[in-house]
């Protein structure tokens, strides 16, 4: 069963009660740089909207989100961020703490969370926000058979298809408050990740200076690999055309974003989603970028970008891209990611999903009697 994104204009009959479980260094929403955060946030409000009870369970003190909030450890633990003992405690107490009386559904967005669902009471969807091979692979490969998957994209999907995948929803974001440009953007040409060679912020300072723009690279720099990879590639390639910008909180991310001729994505992977993208062509700004991953579903080449299969091709879709209407791109954020429609999308999945188990277990109920 593929769901992806319907549409309903208004909730179904009949609430759902819905444990939303993030890992234990996320805040909800982030203060700054933070696509998963932003995601869970917009997914929460919107559900709500539509007359669900949701439940929020994370880390730390503060919630902003309409849902409830419950946290498992008095402090975000950002700092052992990659540990798996955090995640790990933070997942046995969620078990613990979710129960049949109050909850009908548990979505959770950790990684190892699918692999302890099933000491749950309570059913589980698992949203994959990475790539699902190699080890990750493994370990969703062997989530509990009650578990069921939801893929980000056709391209996540695709990548290991024999999962037990349950639907596709789009990644969105929520639009009230972003502002939106009408006119090209007359800032310098941005690049927005973390600093990563997957993420091919050396790619963007060639292509840029063979097209004589200038570029502003804004990444997140805060971990030991970020930074060795900042401090030994990105440093050596830097010139008066390059800007850095490290951290940046969210307000100045929106602004770089609205300021932007265009957001490169010179991605060296086949990423499943990029959220950067439809942030970037919520405010206007079109996207240049590289044939990989989830980029063609997300960007419609020649009218919210230009989409290129080689790094030699970026210089002059860098310089063409101008000619592109801000118009557009806000058009097609709105009419395919927004929060609204993937929170009807979501529902899909889950009330599909519910109807499925309570499908099963009347089969094997039945089974005794039939084969007397």
């Amino acid at each position: 069963m593929a769901v992806n994104q319907p549409p309903p204009d208004h909730a179904p009959a009949g609430h759902l009660r819905i444990a939303m479980v993030v890992p234990p260094w996320l805040s909800v929403p982030p203060a700054g740089y933070g696509g998963l955060e932003h995601l869970v946030a917009g997914l929460i409000d919107a559900l709500v909207d539509r007359g669900n009870a949701v439940t929020l369970f994370g880390a730390g003190r503060e919630n902003g989100t309409a849902g409830d909030f419950v946290s498992t450890c008095a402090d975000l633990q950002y700092e052992r961020l990659g540990e798996s003992l955090p995640e790990l405690a933070h997942l046995a107490h969620v078990n613990r703490l979710v129960d049949p009386a109050d909850f009908d559904l548990v979505h959770d967005h950790s990684t190892i969370g699918p692999l302890l669902a099933g000491r749950r009471r309570v059913p589980t969807v698992a949203t994959v926000h990475g790539n699902p091979v190699g080890e990750y692979g493994t370990v969703l490969s062997n989530t509990d058979e009650g578990v069921g998957l939801v893929a980000i994209s056709h391209a996540q999907r695709r990548a290991n298809p024999d999962l037990p995948w349950v639907g596709t929803v789009h990644n969105a974001m929520a639009l009230r408050e972003v502002p939106r440009k009408r006119g090209p953007g007359r800032g310098p040409v941005l690049w927005l990740a973390r600093f990563s060679p997957d993420k091919g912020p050396d790619v963007a300072i060639r292509a840029c200076r063979e097209a004589g723009l200038p570029l502003t690279l804004a990444g997140k720099c805060n971990e030991p690999a970020e930074r060795r990879y900042f401090e030994q590639v990105v440093e050596p390639l830097l010139g008066e055309d390059v800007t850095v910008v490290l951290n940046a909180d969210r307000e100045a991310t929106q602004r770089l974003l609205y300021d932007a001729r265009c957001l490169v994505m010179p991605i060296q992977w086949a990423e499943p989603f990029g959220m950067v993208m439809v942030e970037a062509m919520a405010t206007g700004t079109p996207v240049v970028a590289l044939r990989r991953g989830a980029v063609p579903e997300l960007v419609r080449d020649g009218v919210t970008g230009l989409i290129r299969d080689r790094a030699e091709e970026l210089p002059a879709a860098l310089r063409d891209v101008s000619r592109l209407d801000p118009a557009d791109c806000i058009m097609h954020v709105a009419q395919h990611f927004s929060v609204e429609r993937m929170a009807g999308g979501y529902e899909a999945v889950y009330r599909s999903f519910l109807a499925d188990r309570a499908a099963a277990a009347g089969r094997r109920e039945a089974a005794p009697v039939a084969a007397r």
